[in-house]
């Protein structure tokens, strides 16, 4: 697997895990409910950590194989998107180390500002990694 593809790959797990915990958020999970349903949330939890780890040095990877213009300006990004998944990943990580995850502590998460700037940074990296190609209107 190439690099860019696996830092896709760590995108696209950052994206489906957080869809998964806004509807878990909308369950209402509590209680001891939480604590016999938690198995799917953990596993989602285990694989945004995984995603987490190492995402800030696979993007510089793929700044560096690309002959990029102002390649200081992907390094002052770098430097922030490395801080906002070490910011999410601690979070990530204490909601794993509970007994029982609620969906009102899964909502919390989703609410965090350190999680909520980690999916601002990688859906700009999506866009730069797989730029979107925008339909021209029909000239007449």
């Amino acid at each position: 697997m190439s690099v860019t593809d696996d830092l896709q790959v760590r995108i696209d797990t950052i994206e489906e895990s957080y869809e998964f915990f806004l509807a878990y958020a909308a369950q209402g999970v509590s209680g001891d409910q939480a604590a016999k349903s938690s198995g799917q949330v953990r596993e989602f939890l285990r694989r945004s950590e995984a995603a987490l780890l190492e995402l800030a040095d696979l993007f510089q990877q793929v700044v560096d194989e690309q002959d990029v213009e102002h390649p200081e300006r992907y390094r002052t990004f770098i430097d922030v998107l490395r801080q906002d998944a070490n910011d999410a990943l601690a979070a990530v990580q204490l909601v794993s180390a509970q007994k029982a995850i609620s969906s009102q502590m899964i909502d919390n998460l989703n609410a965090m500002i350190h999680v909520r700037a980690l999916l601002t940074d990688v859906f700009l990296i999506d866009e730069i990694i797989n730029p979107r190609v925008i339909a021209k209107p029909p000239t007449t």
